[in-house]
C-alpha cells in the first residue's frame, strides 16, 4: 500500500516585511539538515518571500530533489468560525470579516487539502514549507476535528510536523512542531509569550 508523507514545516522566523531572518535562515538550515537522511522526492512551498526563502534553504540539503511554489501553500484564513465555535478570545482578531473575506480563504483551504490532504498513487515524500494557519488546517482536516479547531493549534517557525495518507485508513499525524532540530535559542519562535516547557 502506497504511503504519502506530508513533512509540514512553517517557514522561519521572518520580520515585520515578511523576509526570512538570519535567525529564521538559520531555523531552515537545521530543518533541512534534519530532512536530508529522508527519500523526499519534492519541496513544495508558499508564494509568499519568507517561506520561498525557507524552502531554497532547505534544498540546499536535498540535491537534485524539486524545489517549486505551490499556490495552495500561501496564507491564508482557512475558516472563520461564528456564534458558539468563536472563542471570546478570538473575537477581536475577526472583527469585521464578512462574507466577502470569509469565502476566498474556505475556497483556498479547500484546495489545500485536495491538493495535499489524500493518498497518492506510488510512494511519496513531500516537503510543504508554508505558514502556521495552514499547518494547523490539514492537522485539524487529518484528525477529522470540526472546522473551527484549527484556532490554537500554533506551530514554530521551523517546527516538524508530519502526516501519513494510505489507502483505506485515516491520516495518521505521526508528529505535530517537533523543534527538535533547534537549539533552545532557535525554538518557539513564532508563538505568543508565555511560559515554554
Amino acid at each position: 500500500m502506497a504511503t504519502r508523507h506530508l513533512y509540514l514545516a512553517r517557514h522561519g522566523a521572518a520580520d515585520a516585511f515578511g523576509e526570512l531572518t538570519d535567525v529564521g535562515r538559520t531555523q531552515a538550515d537545521l530543518l533541512g539538515e534534519r530532512l536530508a537522511a529522508l527519500p523526499v522526492d519534492a519541496v513544495w512551498h508558499s508564494p509568499l518571500p519568507r517561506a520561498a526563502a525557507s524552502a531554497r534553504v532547505i534544498g540546499t540539503h536535498l540535491p537534485a530533489v524539486p524545489v517549486a511554489e505551490a499556490a495552495e501553500l500561501v496564507d491564508h484564513v482557512p475558516f472563520v468560525p461564528s456564534g458558539p465555535d468563536l472563542p471570546p478570545a478570538w473575537a477581536g482578531f475577526f472583527d469585521g470579516f464578512d462574507d466577502a473575506e470569509r469565502a476566498p480563504g474556505e475556497r483556498l483551504a479547500a484546495a489545500l487539502v485536495e491538493r495535499f490532504a489524500r493518498t497518492a498513487d506510488v510512494e511519496t515524500h513531500e516537503v510543504l514549507v508554508t505558514h502556521a494557519f495552514q499547518v494547523a488546517w490539514l492537522v485539524r482536516h487529518a484528525l477529522d476535528a470540526p472546522p473551527a479547531r484549527w484556532l490554537g493549534l500554533n506551530s514554530g517557525n521551523a517546527a516538524l510536523t508530519v502526516i501519513e495518507y494510505r489507502d483505506g485508513l485515516p491520516p495518521t499525524v505521526v508528529l505535530f512542531n517537533d523543534m527538535g532540530h533547534l537549539s533552545g535559542d532557535l525554538r518557539w519562535t513564532g508563538f505568543p509569550p508565555s511560559v515554554r516547557p
